[in-house]
């Protein structure tokens, strides 16, 4: 279904010719080995277990010199996350992890990464500037967001925002090059 509306959307843009959607675990990617120049990872690894084989994966597809892009919730320091999430409900399937983890698991898996910016002032100030137009719009804040996670979703937003605003977790970027 997911599938489906990305080339729904990918057409009405008019780059059906340029993008080609498949569904897979990234676990087992679809893919031969070498395939790609680049590779990404949106706010996915905390849904993620075993990272390692992961980014063993993402490294098998990419081609020698590859650049892996990854923006990712990461837990900064050590403290317990007030659940729900908006990946997760509870603690148990949750994989949040630090960014030194990342970068070992990276190392690991043949990456140097070359490039890592924590985003949180951006995301915090952006999550300001948006409630506030909402506020004097008078407009039901996160209504999309409301859709698509349910009931909690509220609360769900309201736990992530709280702890990045709190450093206990951050949106770090991570720009790594396969070797």
């Amino acid at each position: 279904e997911f599938v489906q509306v990305a080339n729904s959307l990918t057409v009405r843009c008019g780059l059906a010719d340029q993008v080609a959607f498949r569904q897979g675990s990234a676990l087992a990617l679809p893919f031969e080995s070498g395939s790609f120049d680049r590779a990404t990872l949106i706010h996915v690894g905390m849904n993620i277990e075993d990272k390692a084989r992961l980014f063993s994966e993402v490294r098998r597809i990419l081609k020698p010199g590859g650049r892996f892009g990854l923006y990712e919730i990461m837990q900064m320091r050590d403290g317990t996350l007030p659940f729900p999430m908006p990946w997760a409900m509870e603690q148990e399937t949750s994989f949040v992890r630090s960014p030194d983890v990342y970068r070992h698991l990276l190392a690991e898996a043949g990456f140097t990464v070359e490039l890592e910016q924590d985003r949180s002032a951006l995301v915090i100030r952006l999550a300001h500037e948006a409630r506030a137009r909402a506020a004097a719009a008078g407009e039901v804040r996160d209504q999309g967001v409301r859709t698509l996670m349910g009931p909690r979703a509220g609360e769900r937003m309201s736990n992530v925002n709280v702890s990045v605003e709190g450093g206990l977790l951050a949106p770090i970027e991570m720009i790594a090059r396969a070797v």
